[in-house]
């Protein structure tokens, strides 16, 4: 593997709170341009993993690089710096109910971007047109569906042109139509924009849309790593467990 082709190289990860050991030994290389889902029972450590990779959460021991840069060593506004080319998108969309669609996308573009006022405008109607939203342009967020409202909160991450995308359960709570729709979303942006992304899902026709590799949290380390297809014949009975 190239070294200068992996974006996030992450060693020897532990995280416990207070007794309880989270993550006992977490290794994950992710390529340029890859897609990795992550597997793995609730609340066993994987959207843990993803909070130690954008500095929300501090590792115990180990090493997290991020885009050539030691995470946990960073001063505040080396990490607010790297925090800009990562794009995160919550299971809840995060959306600012009082802004209208338009003004949730120019919000961050305002403040982290250094487009003129012009060159928002068609920003916002470029991610907009990509995530299929360019008609609700002056719409509330209530006034969306939650499948819209998903890829409204895809449209206002992707406007920063981040390298990477951590996605925290992307189709949760929708129907299978739409999860789908939000899963094909997630393969399109990654073409056209070239980023590189964790999945944390359980939704497995997203795992299979999505994932280019898909590794399985177990124990508090990634106990098996493989394509769809090569993980749905795994021999271990944990593993198959997520595929029935």
């Amino acid at each position: 593997m190239d070294n200068s082709e992996i974006v996030i190289d992450i060693e020897h990860l532990k995280k416990s709170f207070g007794k309880t050991e989270i993550l006992k030994d977490i290794n994950l290389q992710v390529e340029r341009g890859e897609t990795v889902v992550t597997l793995g029972k609730s609340g066993t450590g994987k959207s843990v993993t993803l909070k130690c990779i954008v500095g929300l959460i501090y590792p115990d021991s180990g090493k997290v690089n991020v885009l050539g840069k030691d995470i946990p060593e960073l001063t505040y506004e080396e990490l607010q710096y790297i925090r800009k080319k990562i794009g995160f998108v919550f299971q809840s969309a995060a959306l600012y109910d009082s802004m209208s669609v338009r003004e949730n996308i120019e919000f961050p573009l305002d403040r982290n971007s250094d487009l003129d006022k012009n060159g928002i405008t068609k920003r916002v109607e470029e991610v907009l047109s990509d995530v299929g939203l360019s008609d609700s342009i002056d719409k509330m967020p209530s006034e969306l569906s939650g499948g819209m409202r998903k890829r409204l909160g895809v449209a206002r991450t992707i406007a920063l042109k981040p390298e990477i995308m951590l996605w925290d359960e992307p189709t949760t709570g929708l129907d299978p139509a739409t999860a789908r729709e939000i899963s094909n979303l997630i393969v399109d942006m990654q073409k056209k924009y070239k980023v590189s992304s964790i999945v944390v899902t359980h939704d497995m026709i997203c795992a299979k849309i999505v994932a280019d590799r898909i590794v399985v949290l177990k124990d508090g380390t990634y106990a098996n790593s493989g394509t769809y297809d090569e993980l749905v014949k795994s021999d271990d009975e944990f593993v198959r467990s997520f595929f029935e």
